[in-house]
């Protein structure tokens, strides 16, 4: 076992089997671009910074509204599955081996991201069709911040750091709160 096999930010809490498991597959993914701490691969990321770009353009060209809402949220798996990445498959297979402390923060944090992007498009086109371009450029503005902010917290798990944004955050952008 090396330094990172461990580290207690990466081991605590896993039986011996899963950290057998973690091992295994550490050894399995060293080298490419999936991290071998968590198994994850920032790559999938990259489906939510499209949406992003898509969002900062409909101020500027608010016809752009349309191609937001062709988007649609794709699995971690779906997302490999689709891409071009090298690994894809490594990717794909090494998903149901990420250890519980990370994936389920890591999927929370996609499920709020997913959440946040839901809500912007509708706050958007509400805009969009309201005719305040001041109002639709600052609704963009703050929607491009907060899903910045957790693409974040989802790129720092994937790197191995087990924490989320607060709820309580989430909700105040939703109204929910």
């Amino acid at each position: 076992m090396d330094e990172q096999t461990t580290d207690p930010q990466v081991t605590d809490g896993l039986t011996p089997e899963e950290l057998a498991d973690l091992e295994a597959w550490r050894q399995r993914v060293h080298g490419t671009n999936i991290s071998d701490k968590t198994l994850l691969a920032t790559d999938y990321l990259n489906h939510f910074n499209e949406i992003v770009m898509l969002i900062e353009m409909v101020p500027d060209m608010p016809d752009m509204l349309e191609e937001c809402r062709l988007w649609q949220p794709k699995t971690y798996q779906e997302h490999f599955r689709d891409s071009g990445f090298s690994d894809k498959a490594l990717a794909i297979e090494a998903y149901e081996h990420v250890p519980p402390k990370f994936r389920k923060p890591f999927e929370d944090t996609i499920a709020q991201m997913t959440q946040v992007v839901d809500r912007t498009l509708e706050r958007i086109g509400n805009d969009v069709h309201g005719g305040d371009p001041d109002r639709l450029r600052e609704d963009c503005r703050q929607s491009v911040e907060i899903i910045h902010r957790i693409i974040q917290v989802a790129n720092g798990i994937i790197h191995g750091t087990a924490h989320v944004m607060e709820q309580a955050e989430i909700d105040q952008y939703l109204g929910t709160d």
